[in-house]
């Protein structure tokens, strides 16, 4: 069979590369004077952010930085951050958002394994720097971030202040048509074993992203649709995963934007309220901080539209939030991915033809695939399994952004791609109408008596018991079932929760066939707190060493 030639442009054609910069030219479009906010100390509109981007590549230029040089950034969500999320790449350079959560061990590992040659550092953070000072390898300058006059005591290591940096220099910047695959950012995720992975983009994977993101959260039917006119503040750190891309995504469509810098519940609430925040993301825990507050059941949030991902969105806070008027839904994505791969799918009909309770498992499933992202279920062996809605698979996926290699990883690297598909490790079955729905982590499914128990439905279910603030749910070694679940509960203050009261909960799931017998645990340890990452996750891995230990 023949096939038709590959057009060859004239010389004189226009064909760009797909790089950061073609996001940053469609924000002065149509609305350039539009604000974006940092806290209650700064507004600026879109003409104020491209001229500070250029008065920013013109100072990095000037204090020595190079294409493919690693710019290091430990700062809070802000106006300074989303200038560097374009400046850096913007001029060639890799943007490293170092996660200041991490031990400090793993900080210097970060950036010596980065090869971080500037570092930014918001005042906050310096006494963690400063620590960390003499074991980095190849840090050359330091740039002081701040929002007071104050200058801090010890700065004599420090080459100068993000503003003064920034002041006198031209707002203007020619920059640079990139190859489209130059390295663009890099950040570290934390795993179960060894040290952290250095995740790495491309310029074209993260234009890439950001087109997706916005085709399927625009035009596709979904309770929280974004638009021009929203108002979006990330509530996800914007050293995680490029805040889930969507601080380009609201750049690139000319949103009003508003950044809270450290994540303080009242100041949260002061934006959200002040400014009618349209749309966030965040992991369950921020949103259970700010729904579980008594002042929140005052307030008018029918406003408010949330995504939840980094973990599964328990059914008992859907319907706390959903009660307050927030409309909220689930996402999915990792590290690796850029990370969303999928968005819970709810149209108008669905709704109209369900329950309230048949409503909220479907908000709080997995999601459809997002456009542009082939999603499979795969067994050990390689082979892919069917969309049945009962047959349980890991999930395995490509798609246009997904990392292609960990910075300088090659061995690891292999094992993501085994088979060509990236494999995320967590553990699903798909619905006929392709409607994924995750059971748990492979690593975190309960195998008990031949059974699999998912310890995500028992969390969901759990949460959904009046009088629970938060819970998590471990297998636990056991001499005749291999093992059994665990749930350890944190209550709301003045909830009288007994063990009792929680099994007989599960029991009503047990005798509707949502739940299997095996499932109900036989034990309940209710706890002040659940351990928590460096982003907000459940930490099984610390949780199973600290009932190991006997300290929980």
């Amino acid at each position: 069979m023949a096939t038709t030639r590959l057009v060859t442009p004239t010389k004189s054609a226009y064909d760009p590369p797909l790089i950061i910069k073609r996001i940053l030219e469609q924000s002065l479009k149509f609305e350039p004077d539009r604000e974006i906010v940092y806290r209650d100390l700064l507004r600026m509109n879109y003409r104020d952010l491209n001229k500070r981007i250029g008065q920013l590549a013109n100072a990095l230029k000037s204090i020595g930085v190079k294409e493919g040089d690693v710019i290091g950034v430990l700062e809070f969500d802000s106006h300074r951050y989303l200038e560097l999320y374009f400046a850096v790449p913007m001029v060639g350079a890799v943007l490293h958002t170092i996660n200041y959560r991490l031990s400090p061990e793993q900080i210097a590992y970060t950036m010596n394994h980065a090869e971080d040659k500037v570092v930014f550092c918001h005042k906050t953070l310096l006494p963690l720097i400063t620590a960390l000072r003499p074991s980095l390898q190849t840090v050359e300058k330091y740039v002081l971030m701040k929002d007071d006059a104050d200058v801090p005591g010890d700065a004599s290591f420090l080459s100068g202040e993000y503003e003064t940096i920034l002041s006198g220099q031209p707002e203007g910047y020619e920059f640079p048509e990139l190859d489209e695959h130059t390295m663009a950012s890099l950040f570290y995720t934390t795993g179960t074993t060894g040290l952290p992975k250095g995740v790495c983009f491309s310029h074209r994977q993260l234009v890439l992203h950001t087109l997706g993101l916005v085709s399927s959260m625009s035009a596709i039917e979904s309770p929280v649709r974004i638009h021009s006119t929203d108002v979006y503040m990330p509530i996800t750190p914007m050293f995680h995963v490029h805040a889930w891309g969507m601080p380009y995504v609201a750049t690139m469509l000319g949103m009003k934007q508003v950044y809270p810098g450290p994540y303080e519940p009242e100041m949260l609430m002061k934006l959200i309220l002040g400014h009618r925040v349209s749309f966030s993301h965040c992991v369950p825990t921020i949103l259970g901080m700010l729904v579980n507050n008594p002042k929140v059941k005052a307030l008018d949030l029918s406003f408010f539209r949330v995504i939840i991902g980094g973990s599964a969105l328990p059914r008992g806070l859907a319907q706390a939030a959903l009660e307050l008027g927030i409309d909220i839904i689930s996402g999915y994505g990792m590290s690796e991915t850029c990370p969303v791969l999928t968005i819970a799918y709810l149209t108008k009909e669905m709704k109209e033809k369900m329950s309230k309770e048949e409503e909220v498992g479907e908000r709080i499933k997995t999601g459809r695939p997002v456009l542009f992202v082939d999603l499979k279920l795969m067994d050990d062996e390689g082979k892919f399994l069917p969309f049945d809605g009962k047959t349980i698979g890991e999930i395995v996926v490509r798609a246009p952004w997904l990392t292609q290699t960990y910075y300088k990883e090659e061995e690891r690297s292999e094992d993501l791609w085994k088979y060509g598909y990236m494999h995320t490790g967590d553990m699903a079955y798909v619905e006929p109408n392709g409607t994924v729905v995750i059971v748990d982590r492979k690593k975190d499914v309960i195998k008990s008596g031949g059974e699999w128990i998912s310890s995500l439905a028992l969390e969901s279910i759990i949460s959904g018991l009046s009088g629970v603030k938060e819970t998590a749910v471990v297998g636990i070694p056991d001499p005749k079932w291999d093992e059994r679940p665990l749930a350890l509960v944190v209550l709301n203050e003045g909830a009288a929760v007994t063990a009792d009261d929680l099994k007989k909960h599960l029991q009503h799931f047990v005798n509707s066939g949502h739940l299997s017998k095996w499932a109900v645990p036989e034990e309940v340890r209710f706890v002040k707190e659940i351990p928590k990452t460096s982003v907000g996750k459940i930490d099984k891995k610390r949780i199973r060493k600290m009932i190991d230990s006997g300290e929980m």
